[in-house]
């Protein structure tokens, strides 16, 4: 059996958010999946099972369970499946259990097809302002992932999390994450996202690159510059580009990935 790691979201090897993919024949056992997981401890490993051409099924595990949505490891897994695969496929579709998700190459790039992520503006809390270590400007949430803006980019680089006062954020629920963001001189804008309430389940705290927040941050940066296409990168150590395009209720992110691994399971999937 076949596996692929690959850092997504990279420019280059070393960069991005990696995850583990692997091409089945049928989709294998819950526990047997999430063994495989436990083995890699990646924040995602996902299977993918062909079901006609350019269709999948889709399932992503961290080293504590299931999941019901990984934009980086469907990125993984869409390169995995266009170069190995699939050969030369251009658009597939994933059933999953956040519904269909689309995927297209576009060149060395390729875009997933998500759902905008809804905010509003809020009211910056004390509990905000604690989390962000004193930073925080503006704050945007609908019930999603909370999006805290702060001044500048320096003090987002700078910003050391901590869990304790984070976890005081009342609105965080399981699965659900904070996101730091700031306007960039090179980039349109930069973030950071952590997500402690899903620590116990998905092992990270601050994630290196994430497609879910993305959803999140293009409607609030559309606005905010006035433009529907833009480049953003998420500046965690490893760090990572994403391009965005908001098309009315759909968000369209891009990035590249790279190879760092293929390999062999040795029993068949």
């Amino acid at each position: 059996m076949k596996q692929y790691i690959v850092d997504a979201f990279a420019e280059e090897l070393f960069t991005g958010n990696p995850a583990a993919v692997l091409p089945c024949k049928r989709m294998p056992d819950p526990e047997l999946m999430w063994k495989i997981a436990i083995e890699n401890n990646y924040s995602e490993t996902a299977f993918a099972v062909k079901t006609g051409g350019g269709t999948y099924d889709l399932k992503w595990f961290t080293p504590g369970g299931e999941i019901d949505l990984c934009g980086h490891a469907t990125l993984a897994a869409a390169y995995v499946i266009g170069r190995f695969v699939e050969p030369g496929v251009r658009e597939m579709r994933f059933r999953t259990l956040s519904g269909e998700l689309r995927a297209a190459r576009d060149g060395e790039r390729v875009f997933l097809d998500f759902p905008v992520g809804r905010t509003r503006p809020v009211p910056v809390t004390e509990a905000m302002l604690a989390a962000a270590d004193g930073m925080a400007r503006e704050a945007y949430f609908d019930g999603g992932d909370l999006v805290i803006a702060v001044e500048s980019e320096a003090e987002l680089e700078r910003f050391i999390p901590s869990d304790d006062r984070i976890l005081k954020l009342e609105d965080l629920r399981d699965g659900l994450g904070l996101v730091l963001t700031a306007p960039s001189a090179e980039y349109d804008f930069v973030s950071r996202y952590f997500y402690p309430c899903s620590y116990p389940r998905a092992h990270v705290m601050e994630d290196p690159v994430t497609g879910r927040a993305h959803t999140f941050l293009a409607p609030i940066w559309a606005e905010k510059l006035g433009k529907t296409v833009m480049t953003a990168r998420q500046i965690s150590r490893r760090g990572g580009v994403v391009s965005v395009r908001l098309e009315g209720e759909r968000v369209f992110l891009g990035g590249r990935a790279r190879l760092f691994m293929e390999g062999e399971i040795p029993f068949d999937l």
